[in-house]
């Protein structure tokens, strides 16, 4: 079971003073917090890409990068790059340039975005939507299977044999797909091979049991070795050395950051009993102290069969301080109790639900 962080590098408004930090700071301390990660043995460290005023990383590859050479072990990776408003060429020569420089720990979680405002911003349009991603992860698959690629698509000027630098260490480069339970990406990725990650961020995580199951059925039918194909979840939350300090720390920032996304999107006001909907024990956020985060991620891996977790911390603004401590525990306190449960059941030979 692996065990991570992801980020989207938030800038928003400080809910208790209502300043806002400078990207360059979020930037700053988000390396620190995967210098953090990597020393407190936990295993990867995502950056989610955005184009926006409140997300600090639209570029997450020089984000890991810093971070690269300041880190031993743990593995690098976006989450999600969005690949249909990116070139596949220059995605697949920035993450080998980050696999060279973290000696073979770089990563690509490939998804279609669920904001757009890389779309317009590129020059692509909306109405291509599923087309490009498509077409896109095509020519990223055949770039990282050999050196020399021809290839000829719609909405990108063929390539005709040319070489594509650098290399990377690993070969294949990883790539993920990233969902957010749609059936269709999930069978996609099962077709292709390819590990998938799960976005549950809302409703019963045990509800993506059966998206699981499809995507391993797809990927036995197309003569894949489901036993090799890791599956991932994305979800928010937060620890603290007490269930009442994380509870009460996470809420308003939870609060505002859902509020801000449910006004763009015609959602209903998030409120505290939605708030504490999410954090109960079938919900899909992962709050408190490490125990009570640690139990949800074991139910999720009997339940769901996720091999791979990651915690998306902070969730709007938080104190940096705070977001540490909270890594911390992650590393040092939750991810050894999950291990050590997941390596009692292989013990006793008892089987995940």
């Amino acid at each position: 079971m692996e065990i991570g962080i992801s980020t989207f590098a938030e800038t928003s408004p400080d809910v208790h003073t209502g300043e806002v930090m400078s990207h360059a700071q979020r930037l700053r301390e988000v390396v620190e917090e995967i210098v953090l990660a990597d020393q407190v043995g936990l295993d990867v460290y995502g950056v989610g890409e955005h184009h926006r005023k409140d997300y600090a990383a639209s570029s997450p590859t020089l984000v890991l990068a810093a971070a690269a050479s300041q880190t031993k072990r743990i593995r690098l990776t976006s989450a999600v790059t969005v690949l249909s408003s990116d070139d596949p060429v220059r995605v697949f020569q920035d993450f080998a340039t980050l696999d060279g420089i973290s000696n073979g720990r770089a990563e690509i979680m490939a998804g279609r975005g669920s904001f757009i405002e890389s779309f317009p911003l590129f020059g692509y349009d909306l109405d291509d939507y599923d087309e490009l991603f498509d077409e896109k992860l095509e020519l990223l698959l055949k770039l990282r299977e050999s050196e020399f690629v021809t290839w000829e698509g719609k909405h990108r000027p063929a390539i005709h044999n040319l070489g594509v630098y650098p290399r990377p260490v690993q070969h294949p480069l990883p790539v993920w797909i990233g969902s957010g339970g749609n059936p269709e990406s999930v069978v996609r990725a099962g077709l292709l091979g390819l590990p998938l990650v799960l976005a549950i961020i809302g409703g019963r995580p045990v509800q993506f049991a059966p998206l699981v199951e499809l995507y391993k059925r797809a990927a036995a039918q197309a003569g894949h070795d489901v036993s090799k194909l890791p599956v991932a979840s994305h979800s928010h939350g937060f620890i603290a050395d007490h269930l009442d300090d994380a509870v009460e720390k996470f809420f308003l920032p939870t609060q505002a950051s859902m509020n801000v996304i449910g006004r763009e999107r015609g959602w209903g006001n998030y409120t505290r009993a939605s708030y504490d909907a999410a954090r109960s024990p079938e919900g899909a956020l992962y709050v408190g102290d490490p125990d009570t985060v640690a139990s949800k991620i074991i139910h999720l891996r009997k339940k769901v069969g996720i091999t791979r977790f990651m915690l998306h911390v902070p969730l709007g603004t938080m104190p940096h301080a705070e977001v540490m401590r909270a890594i911390e525990l992650l590393g040092t306190e939750v991810a050894p109790r999950v291990r050590d449960e997941i390596s009692r059941w292989e013990a006793a030979g008892e089987p995940e639900e």
